[in-house]
């Protein structure tokens, strides 16, 4: 394989700052939807994304993570007065929690920090990749989170959400995320169910954004990136069902990355044959070129920030010359991009 491919250089572009979607559509299904046919190698397809249902065959398996993003962002006051924001991003053991603090130097080990409410959290560690480890009394952090917290957006959403519903797919279910899975916004309740009456399975599987998810590529080459950890889950029933329709050669349609990876990072390879296993587990899955998917063979996702591990796995799946092209098309016909922007569906 070319080493060059994996210079970061491959995965950055430049895009107007205008197209970027502070807000999500009022009607999620509306947004439009760019189909990528991989064997055609170009000319793309626009349409509205609820005609998504046109392009879904009966027996295929559509997956969707059902995470649900808690109100992870808080500001907090060290002794001293000084100001920084908390980034919740996994209780480690009850009451202990690992953070993201800005600005990082405010939050020394041994520090004392005051949120709001009497609450208060000691920092007791810094780990290496610069988050903080708070201890709190036991339950009072989750009491915080939920009482005073808000919605953590991406730093390039500048408009105030007035519902915190708006950063939630209709499927949320399963608290644990810092960021969306992006990707599902686009589905309604009518439209799943359009979909279910068409005889297409939909299953899930829960991969709880973190700080992976967002942390940007800075390594020149890009299998130097080190992934961080996010818990994940893969229920007996939808392991059933995926393994069956792949013994049949039925589409596994995934919704997101983070569906994507769940899969990945859940198959084994025994003989000639694919598994799915169950499980409880987490993973720091990078995906990038080179690699070999096992379980998807479809995707929907939304349009990905420069550098990000997203993209480079959306260009591993699609090659980097296909998702050059489709991401220029896009821009040229404006395309909404990013969290609340319009979306693709690769097949």
């Amino acid at each position: 394989m070319d080493e060059n491919i994996f210079d970061l250089s491959n995965f950055n572009y430049t895009f107007p700052r205008e197209l970027i979607a502070q807000e999500p559509l009022k009607a999620r299904e509306k947004a439009r939807l760019l189909i990528i046919d991989r064997n055609k190698k170009g000319g793309f397809r626009e349409i509205v994304f609820k005609d998504i249902i046109n392009f879904l065959n009966k027996g295929d398996i559509l997956v969707l993570n059902n995470t649900k993003v808690i109100k992870a962002r808080l500001s907090a006051k060290r002794i001293t007065g000084a100001k920084v924001e908390i980034l919740f991003l996994s209780e480690r053991k009850k009451g202990l929690w690992e953070v993201l603090v800005k600005p990082g130097k405010r939050a020394r080990v041994g520090d004392v920090l005051c949120f709001e409410g009497g609450v208060k959290g000691k920092v007791i560690a810094r780990t290496v990749d610069g988050t903080r480890l708070i201890e709190f009394s036991p339950y009072r952090a989750k009491f915080l989170i939920e009482t005073y917290g808000q919605v953590p957006l991406p730093p390039y959403i500048e408009k105030e959400l007035n519902e915190e519903d708006l950063y939630q797919t209709v499927f949320a279910e399963k608290e644990g995320a810092v960021a969306a899975p992006t990707a599902g916004f686009h589905f309604t309740p009518s439209l799943l169910e359009k979909i279910k009456n068409k005889g297409i399975e939909i299953v899930y599987v829960t991969l709880h954004c973190g700080l992976s998810t967002f942390r940007p590529v800075k390594t020149q080459d890009i299998r130097d990136h080190p992934m961080g950890e996010e818990a994940f889950e893969v229920s007996r029933k939808t392991a059933l069902i995926i393994n069956q329709a792949k013994d049949e050669k039925r589409r596994i349609i995934a919704v997101g990355t983070t569906a994507i990876r769940t899969l990945e990072s859940a198959s084994t390879v025994k003989g000639n044959r694919i598994t799915l296993i169950p499980q409880i587990n987490s993973t720091s899955l990078y995906i990038y070129p080179g690699y070999k998917f096992k379980i998807v063979d479809a995707l929907v996702t939304n349009f990905h920030t420069p550098a990000s591990t997203n993209l480079i796995l959306i260009s591993t799946f699609c090659g980097k010359d296909l998702i050059k092209k489709a991401y220029t098309y896009a821009m040229e016909k404006r395309f909404r991009l990013f969290t609340f922007g319009d979306a693709m569906l690769v097949i």
